[in-house]
């Protein structure tokens, strides 16, 4: 099988994890499911994004994708920030919708693949919005009932799933539904979704907490692969040139640009985030918002928790 791309080069396999804020719902009904999925598909077509899974629970979400041109955070930003200005203005409610960090774990294509699909399909089931796994393949909100021919969807990698369980359709299938029922017996949480992750801040450049010195490849519990895997991941990314920043590191960076902005402009931290517009305090916002995003890797939202601005505005600033 073809092994998985490093970093967030594109191609870069990746497990995404998506939680309401405070285990809120991200979804109310069917025309929130919806809606996420046609803004998932369309965007994942947009900008060369490969979906091989997912499942849309109640307060929570889980997708494998290979990372397109734009890299995981664009992508990622794009979808959270216009669904959740979606949600908001459709349910007429104020505030973030989602955790401050989505998790993105890294994976070992050749080792993972099968395991990931079937972890992520099984979801439904297991929290029993599905009592059986013939309900399953007709549950419209999981990437299960198109495997099994239920539900069409053009932008999912259908047949590349297939592919690793046979050549033609109607033996992988039942290949792919075996296996299915087998990892249905095995309890895989804390393998693949990450117990204790600290996840990425969205992109490959947060490969996060390696330090140069004193932490092994193994104990990073971002990147779900072998041995190798993991040092060749992180060996890329310190040749890519990126600062390996832990969060407690990149926390501090921030609060630092922030001192420091206000500093050279004679200003104190709480006029910065006052919501002012007077002066330089629109320039000096949009400067911090740049470096956050594309530097650092931050969220929309996260970034408008620091510089106290909306989402939106953040999207403004670095559109």
């Amino acid at each position: 099988m073809p092994r998985g791309a490093r970093l967030d080069a594109p191609g870069t396999l990746h497990h995404v994890i998506i939680r309401g804020i405070e285990k809120g719902n991200i979804v109310r009904d069917d025309e929130d499911r919806k809606e996420f999925l046609r803004r998932m598909g369309e965007l994942a077509q947009g900008t060369g994004t490969s979906i091989y899974a997912f499942a849309l629970m109640t307060n929570h979400a889980h997708v494998l994708l290979k990372s397109g041109e734009q890299g995981l955070s664009t992508f990622m930003r794009r979808l959270l920030s216009g669904y959740a200005q979606y949600f908001n203005r459709r349910h007429r409610r104020v505030g973030h919708l989602f955790q401050n960090r989505y998790k993105s774990i890294i994976c070992e294509e050749e080792a993972y693949f099968d395991k990931l699909v079937a972890y992520i399909h099984l979801n439904p089931l297991r929290a029993g919005l599905v009592n059986s796994f013939e309900e399953l393949a007709s549950y419209p909100w999981c990437s299960h009932a198109v495997m099994m021919n239920k539900v069409h969807c053009t932008w999912l990698g259908r047949e590349y799933v297939l592919q690793f369980f046979g050549d033609k359709e109607g033996e992988a299938r039942r290949a792919y539904v075996e296996y299915l029922e087998e990892e249905a017996g095995i309890n895989r949480e804390k393998e693949l979704s990450g117990g204790g992750l600290l996840r990425s801040h969205g992109g490959w450049s947060n490969v996060l907490s390696m330090r140069k010195h004193g932490v092994k490849a193994l104990s990073d519990d971002r990147i779900l692969g072998g041995d190798s895997f993991v040092r060749e991941v992180l060996q890329e990314a310190e040749d890519q040139g990126e600062q390996l920043l832990s969060a407690d590191e990149r926390a501090q960076r921030i609060a630092s640009d922030i001192e420091n902005a206000c500093r050279k402009e004679g200003i104190t931290v709480a006029v910065l985030r006052s919501g002012s517009r007077k002066g330089r305090l629109p320039a000096i916002r949009k400067e911090l918002a740049e470096k956050f995003v594309h530097e650092y890797g931050l969220s929309l939202a996260e970034t408008a928790r620091q510089l106290w601005v909306t989402t939106s505005a953040v999207s403004h600033m670095v559109r």
